[in-house]
């Protein structure tokens, strides 16, 4: 794909993003509607441009599932949609590989887990406490996995779970900040381009090394 074409999808994205935010701030739920469906395809579509591997297209996409059902209010729909984000997450992790990671980070991210779920385990609908702690530990794994890719990916898995975990405190009819869907979609967008943008320079950067360490080898 030329380098025109991967521009024009970054523009068509940052213009969905524009009309779903500002939908979003203005009360306006049509067009909300209209533009939450197309985020992913098009930053999908902009990342395959850029020599993406099949394992982000992949999570992407699933995150437009996601997006997809979680625009019905129906609890059925809530369930599938947090499904389709769990095999995005497993798409990601196995994407992020083994590379190092903090355990200081880790036992952070343990700690936010268990008191979140704590915290919103009594308040949440008998039939969803149990799926939500599953997915919960799944996000909270791909969060901290994120960071062997660098601040970028990792800042991008955090803000994955800050994202969620407003949803998961509406769900739990905890009090909600004012224009709350403005806050889930602008810190779910974020991650996502983050997490993309950290996947395509920290995989490129780990292949280029991987590259030249073949070379020096060969070499000697």
């Amino acid at each position: 794909m030329s380098a025109r074409a991967s521009r024009l999808l970054l523009v068509a994205f940052a213009l969905a993003v524009l009309v779903d935010l500002g939908s979003l701030a203005a009360g306006a739920e049509l067009g909300h509607r209209i533009a939450k469906p197309l985020l992913m395809p098009l930053l999908a579509a902009y990342a395959a441009t850029r020599g993406a591997p099949r394992l982000l297209i992949a999570a992407l996409l699933f995150g437009w599932g996601g997006d997809v059902f979680l625009l019905s209010g129906a609890e059925w729909a809530f369930l599938v949609g947090m499904g389709s984000f769990a095999a995005g997450h497993v798409c990601y992790l196995v994407l992020f590989g083994r590379g190092r990671t903090s355990p200081a980070l880790g036992l952070a991210y343990g700690a936010a887990l268990v008191g979140t779920v704590a915290l919103l385990w009594p308040d949440l609908p008998a039939e969803l406490r149990v799926p939500v702690a599953g997915y919960s530990l799944l996000l909270t794994a791909m969060a901290y996995r994120a960071s062997a890719l660098g601040i970028t990916a990792g800042a991008g898995g955090a803000l994955f779970l800050l994202s969620d975990t407003l949803i998961a405190t509406g769900v739990a009819d905890w009090p909600q900040l004012p224009a709350p869907d403005f806050w889930i979609m602008l810190t779910y967008i974020a991650a996502q381009v983050l997490l993309t943008s950290g996947a395509l320079g920290g995989l490129g950067h780990a292949a280029a090394g991987g590259q030249a360490y073949g070379e020096r080898r060969s070499a000697v």
